[in-house]
Parts: structure tokens; C-alpha cells; sequence
């Protein structure tokens, strides 16, 4: 028997049904003793590694206002710096905490926005 190259085999496959493909896969795991499921449960189960660098490093974050603080007009001249909120809704969203001020910016962003709103007296959280 002639061996096929891999092309060969790729060629053969593309002329398989699907039901004839998934046949064939349950032979190939049947005859050589595997299996064909993803290694992706494997590489989870790793022992001793952190979940944050398994896990997409984080590019958006939020900025939530938790409270105004005792300096609460300095707080809504900030949250206007930081938005294009007019004075009423920016009132409104200082009153109404905790509410989201900036939603899916960069780090730096967030970490500046927070800084300003806490110089101005408020209590923030960035998530």
C-alpha cells in the first residue's frame, strides 16, 4: 500500500460528509487508544499558576463614584471635568452614588480620573 502524504489525507477528507468524518475520527480514537478533545482543560488545571496571568490582562476599567465626601460641589466640577455632563446631570450622578463616572477607559485614564475625584474629597473605586 502506497502512503498517502498529508495533502493526500486532507483531500480525502475534504470529500467526506460530516456524518462520515465524525465516523471516522470515533475509528482513529477507537483503533489508537486517544482521544480527540481540546487540551484546554489540561493547560487550566496547572498547578501553582496565578488565575490573573491565565486570564487577559485587564484594558478597560471603570471608575465608580461611591461617595461625594464633604466637599461635594468640588466633587461635581471634577465629575464635569472628567465628562461631558452638564451641571444638572453631573449633580444628579454625584447624588445618586455609587454610580459609574467613566466606563472602559485605559488604565491611566481611570487612575487619573480617581485621583482627581479623590483630591476633590470623594470616595472612588476603580473596578
Amino acid at each position: 500500500m502506497a502512503k498517502l502524504s498529508q495533502d493526500d489525507l486532507l483531500a480525502q477528507f475534504d470529500e467526506m460528509t460530516l456524518i462520515e468524518l465524525s465516523e471516522f475520527v470515533k475509528a482513529f480514537e477507537d483503533r489508537f487508544d486517544v482521544t480527540a478533545a481540546a487540551p484546554v482543560a489540561v493547560a487550566a488545571g496547572v498547578p501553582g499558576a496565578p488565575a490573573a496571568e491565565a486570564a487577559e490582562e485587564q484594558d478597560e476599567f471603570d471608575v465608580i463614584l461611591l461617595g461625594a465626601g464633604e466637599k461635594k460641589i468640588q466633587v461635581i466640577k471634577v465629575v464635569r471635568e472628567l465628562t461631558s455632563l452638564g451641571l444638572k446631570e453631573a449633580k444628579d450622578l454625584v447624588d445618586g452614588t455609587p454610580k459609574p463616572v467613566l466606563e472602559k477607559v485605559a488604565k491611566d485614564a481611570a487612575e487619573k480620573a480617581a485621583e482627581a475625584l479623590k483630591g476633590a474629597g470623594a470616595s472612588v473605586e476603580v473596578k
